[in-house]
């Protein structure tokens, strides 16, 4: 039996789907405004960054990005030094700009719904992995860095 999985893209794209629902089905109390519009910008930049700086680690590295395929190298430069996930935080951060942006306090919960969807799907079984892949190296790695920041 193949086990399907949704990958974190897909859980992206569900998270913005879901706050534009959120923003034009069911707004609830309405913030708008340029800070509003610039700090959502920030925060979808960050997150952005985060992203591409984060693959490009992984291609640097000649690893695999893809959830659950074994990688060959366990990576901790670059981003990697403060965060132990710097993908799903800047699609993490990417919700949360959209969510400020869009200016619907409905869409606020959607970051942190993603998030624990990541960490319960991806994140847990993910380090599992890791820790059975690079035992002493993810364990200092672990001590030194944080799971999200």
């Amino acid at each position: 039996m193949v086990k399907r999985v949704i990958y974190p893209p897909v859980w992206l794209l569900f998270g913005l789907i879901a706050i534009f629902a959120c923003n034009e089905l069911y707004p609830g109390i309405r913030y708008t405004g340029l800070a509003a519009q610039v700090g959502g910008g920030i925060i979808i930049v960050a997150g952005l960054f985060l992203l591409v700086a984060a693959n490009g680690l992984f291609v640097r590295a000649g690893t695999d990005v893809i959830p659950f395929r074994e990688v060959s190298t366990l990576v901790t430069d670059g981003v990697y030094r403060f965060t132990r996930n710097p993908m799903y935080l800047g699609m993490t951060a990417v919700l949360l700009g959209c969510a400020v942006t869009v200016g619907a306090a409905t869409a606020l919960p959607v970051p942190l719904i993603f998030a624990i969807i990541i960490e319960v799907r991806f994140i847990r079984p993910e380090e599992q992995m890791l820790r059975d892949l690079f035992p002493q190296a993810y364990a200092a790695y672990c001590e030194e860095v944080r799971r999200w920041l």
